[in-house]
């Protein structure tokens, strides 16, 4: 009888003390994610950046020529002119893209937490970019779109949105803005559930309206939820591609021709791969700097919640 009850856990004890038992489990578990980051991410980092030393055009081995793609991209001015493209919509997606989706996040918390106007809200963000390219683009066509047909309607002249090098950019980052406000929403709303209820009772207690509240108590206590999807924001819209594949390929004259479609025409379109090679790694380095400079001023790792 003793030794029966005595037996389980001096096993327990000695499955407890097994050298490397959590760690070759937790290994197990770790080794597909690993996998897929070795193989898809940081092999084609480093193939990149090697390749961004040299001239390629797959049909021919690599040949090493050193910062010549570097200097290259620092005399071209359509590089630079990518740049400044890509800088302009950045800066229209993601101001429009965070203001209203702060205000959608508060207003879902404050009036109301229905899930079906969760979903509502999440519904474009479930359709793809190039779907949702094609859609506007048929719909701001200027001779045979429905938006266009509406503008016509009321007595005011077509606009052509996307075929205007004024309004190209600023139509393009308004559709995808359509398209991600909502999941950037629920992401600020996600971090508005993690502040206490009981700071606005009190602030109504003290007579606080709901502006002040806004600025005393939300945007205090939200801003390291809104500083890392600042950070994914721009990160993402810095990356921005197939809504300008299919809408305006890069035109009309340039004027959308931002920095990733230019490293894509690079290298498929005109097979120069160590110079894409080249600007990608720019574009990598960039990124990088913008995201720990947000980092540090946001102070995104720091809370103001006791």
């Amino acid at each position: 009888m003793t030794v029966a009850s005595s037996s389980p856990p001096s096993r327990l004890l000695r499955a407890k003390a097994r050298p490397g038992g959590d760690g070759a489990l937790a290994a197990v578990f770790v080794a597909p994610a690993m996998l897929g980051f070795l193989v898809f991410l940081l092999w084609p980092t480093l193939r990149g950046v090697y390749l961004s030393f040299t001239r390629f055009n797959l049909l021919t081995p690599a040949e090493w020529v050193g910062l010549d793609n570097y200097v290259r991209m620092v005399n071209d001015p359509i590089f630079w002119d990518s740049l400044k493209v890509t800088v302009e919509y950045v800066v229209i997606n993601i101001g429009i893209q965070t203001v209203s989706a702060l205000a959608i996040a508060v207003l879902l918390q404050r009036l109301t937490q229905s899930a079906v106007l969760r979903g509502i809200v999440l519904t474009p963000y479930l359709m793809s970019n190039v779907v949702a390219g094609l859609v506007w683009l048929w719909i701001l066509d200027t001779q045979l779109g429905i938006g266009n047909e509406i503008i016509s309607a009321v007595g005011l002249d077509r606009v052509p949105f996307l075929a205007d090098e004024t309004w190209a950019i600023p139509t393009i980052a308004l559709i995808n803005v359509w398209r991600h406000v909502g999941y950037t929403a629920l992401l600020l709303f996600a971090g508005l559930q993690a502040i206490p209820n009981g700071m606005y009772e009190a602030a109504k207690v003290d007579g606080a309206s709901e502006w002040r509240m806004f600025w005393r108590i939300t945007m205090p206590l939200l801003r390291p939820v809104l500083a890392v999807v600042l950070i994914m924001t721009v990160i993402g819209s810095f990356q921005v591609f197939d809504t300008i594949a299919v809408t305006t390929a890069g035109g009309p004259a340039n004027a959308t021709n931002v920095l990733q479609y230019y490293i894509y025409g690079s290298a498929f379109g005109r097979f120069q791969f160590g110079y894409a090679s080249a600007m990608s790694v720019a574009l990598l380095v960039v990124l990088s700097a913008i995201t720990v400079l947000q980092y540090r001023l946001t102070r995104a790792g720091q809370t103001d919640l006791g």
